[in-house]
């Protein structure tokens, strides 16, 4: 361990990597009354701490070898920072990559002039085809977490928190993957400041180092999550395994809404993105924080990579309010009726809606789905608990992947026939509004309208804009139209008539 030490310390780094700074964040401090510190690797030039490993690799291999060339495998972190790495040292690199790599990481290894060969699923199944390689082309194979040189160069990282801070930290927070920056930061840590905890963070899809050291070996995944792809690895290095089991204080699973909540706190903080891996150790801090009730403490958490697909944003808004317990998701029934929605916002109160689909159907009862602001876990206890109290029956959805992936978006279909049967004069209108997005506007919205009116169609969903955008659909007596056009016109938001709209009654319109 004392030689692992010395590697640290004479670790070659700073020729490409910077030394990154360590910033407060004020924002989180004030929220979880602990003193926490990001330490922001993301601001490498490859938006990455890998820069530091495959480098210090690299500087100590003969002219000779680099001559050849390298080779590694990698989902794009460590490819990015073997990639500068040859780049500086004038060596030639290949960089085997998961077809399932985001698009912006390939492009990012390509701009660095290394060849890049996409192949197989996952990190593993890419790495024993470059393993394959390397012997067929004579090329230096630089691993990505299992050996020593670049366990050595993410302990720098550690250098460098304890001289930033000045004093050792109560704990220090590491994304885990493989295990390289874990096992170095464990190496300089536990070596000089015993007391300072390590922890640990990986996601609840790909816990290769948890299983491991549960069962006391190492343990291979069959399958592994791809959300937070920068750790995604079916299994840990033997050397880092070694280390981490010695000196590490415990290991923190996190789940995907939990990671997308740490990410927005981040930007809260920073107004950077971090990618799920980049962010997974703020995500095991903060639910370390709740569990231990820690006050006080210097808290450092490692945001170690920035490499996010724009595109992924997306996914990241709509779960980071329910990782953060912010949302809770509840599937409604309520009777099919003139004025039933109207009676349940009574019980919703002034809770401000973020997503509220539903379409009238041929049954007694209509399905609602609702999306609902809560004020943390113990204002959702309270929601579900006047929920149980009510005449409603529910499902709390939150938790469910199907519903948070794929119904929420699904909820609908066409208008049963019946209806029109009933009454020849009854018809169905369609419009869109858009209002001011301001507590209380949806609700004001449904209560002006007449409670003898039929809503056929309703969705709205916030999207964090200045404006809200919604569609109702209403069944009305042809006779008594001018009442609904009164209606619009008093209530003075912006509004669409899309009774005609083409894709409406291709998708919506009536059955026959």
């Amino acid at each position: 361990m004392k030689e692992n030490l010395k590697k640290i310390l004479q670790a070659r780094v700073y020729e490409v990597a910077k030394e990154t700074p360590l910033e407060k964040a004020n924002i989180l401090s004030k929220r979880f009354n602990n003193n926490i510190f990001l330490k922001r690797e993301d601001l490498q030039d490859v938006f990455s701490f890998k820069i530091r490993g495959a480098f210090n690799k690299m500087r100590n291999l003969s002219r000779h070898k680099l001559k050849k060339g390298v080779i590694t495998s990698s989902a794009g972190n460590h490819a990015q920072g073997v990639a500068l790495s040859a780049l500086k040292l004038k060596s030639k690199a290949t960089i085997l990559m998961p077809i399932t790599t985001p698009l912006v990481k390939i492009k990012a290894v390509k701009e660095l002039q290394a060849e890049v060969i996409l192949f197989g699923e996952n990190y593993d199944e890419s790495y024993s085809e470059a393993l394959r390689l390397s012997k067929e082309r004579d090329l230096t194979f630089i691993h990505p977490f299992d050996d020593i040189d670049v366990i050595a160069g993410q302990g720098t990282i550690a250098v460098e928190i304890i001289s930033q801070l000045g004093d050792p930290p109560d704990c220090i927070y590491v994304a885990v993957g493989g295990g390289g920056l874990v096992a170095g930061i464990l190496t300089y840590i536990k070596n000089l400041w015993p007391e300072t905890k390590v922890i640990g963070v990986e996601p609840e899809d790909a816990d290769a180092m948890s299983r491991s050291l549960k069962e006391n070996k190492i343990i291979e995944l069959e399958n592994v999550g791809l959300f937070a792809d920068g750790v995604a690895v079916k299994k840990v290095g033997k050397l880092t395994f070694e280390i981490t089991k010695k000196y590490v204080d415990k290991i923190i699973t996190v789940n995907n809404d939990e990671i997308c909540a740490a990410i927005k706190d981040v930007f809260e903080d920073t107004r950077s993105i971090l990618e799920p891996a980049g962010a997974l150790s703020i995500a095991g801090m903060k639910k370390d924080i709740i569990e231990k009730r820690h006050n006080q403490l210097n808290l450092v958490s490692i945001a170690c990579g920035a490499n996010m697909n724009f595109e992924r944003l997306r996914f990241v808004a709509e779960r980071a309010e329910l990782g953060e317990y912010k949302e809770a998701m509840l599937a409604v029934e309520i009777p099919e009726k003139a004025g039933s929605l109207i009676d349940l916002c009574k019980l919703l109160k002034d809770r401000n809606l973020t997503e509220f689909s539903y379409r009238m159907s041929n049954s007694q009862n209509a399905q609602i789905f609702i999306g609902l602001q809560v004020n943390g876990l113990a204002d959702k206890k309270l929601l579900i608990e006047e929920f149980n109290n009510s005449k409603y029956n529910y499902i709390d959805i939150s938790n469910d992947e199907l519903s948070k992936n794929h119904l929420r978006h699904m909820v609908g279909g066409r208008l049963p026939y019946r209806f029109s049967e009933v009454n020849e004069n009854l018809k169905e209108i369609l419009y869109r509004f858009e209002f001011p997005e301001r507590p209380g506007a949806l609700m004001k919205f449904l209560k002006s309208m007449k409670p003898d009116w039929s809503i056929s169609v309703f969705h709205y969903r916030n999207h964090g804009a200045d404006v809200g955008r919604i569609v109702i659909g209403v069944l009305i007596n042809e006779n008594y139209i001018h009442d609904w056009y009164e209606f619009v016109n008093d209530l003075g938001y912006k509004y669409w008539d899309e009774s005609n709209n083409k894709t409406y009654k291709l998708f919506l319109g009536a059955s026959t």
